[in-house]
């Protein structure tokens, strides 16, 4: 899922210490799994907002499993969280990449033994609701992640 996905925080103030600025890490991580968590709820609550899914907008909701496919995943040093759709179990093909840009199954394809001719059918790229959570989450994340290094702050 491509575009901007990325929330940079940058802390002032530290330029031309002379002692070891360090970080309590399980505090890092805690705070790091709390921020993705507050981007995974928007992600689902886009996806199941309901309504038809039509192009440009986001995916519908049929069976949940693109729902439950979106997980968070702390970095192993803890500075980094991804929030993204995973492959789970009852998914052939990763779809949400196909949602993304779209698909169209290729001219003289037969789609099964009993079906007549040829399809030209079209999936139009869905709304990426991935980004679109993690702008609308952008404030509270930011105020969470600064709350979050005061604390895990310790200089020697």
């Amino acid at each position: 899922m491509a575009g901007n996905a990325d929330i940079a925080l940058h802390i002032e103030g530290f330029e031309g210490f002379d002692r070891l600025i360090d970080f309590d890490k399980r505090e890092v991580r805690k705070g790091m799994r709390k921020a993705g968590r507050i981007v995974e709820r928007r992600a689902k609550a886009l996806v199941a907002l309901g309504g038809r899914s039509a192009p440009g907008r986001y995916p519908a909701r049929q069976t949940g499993r693109l729902r439950r496919s979106i997980k968070t995943k702390v970095s192993r040093s803890g500075f980094m969280v991804k929030v993204m759709p995973q492959k789970i179990a009852g998914m052939r093909d990763f779809y949400p990449a196909f949602l993304y840009y779209g698909a169209r199954r290729k001219r003289g394809v037969r789609r099964d033994r009993g079906s007549r001719g040829t399809s030209n059918w079209r999936i139009e790229p869905r709304g990426n609701y991935m980004v679109d959570a993690k702008d609308d989450s952008v404030r509270e994340v930011r105020a969470l992640l600064v709350d979050v290094y005061r604390r895990a702050l310790t200089i020697r």
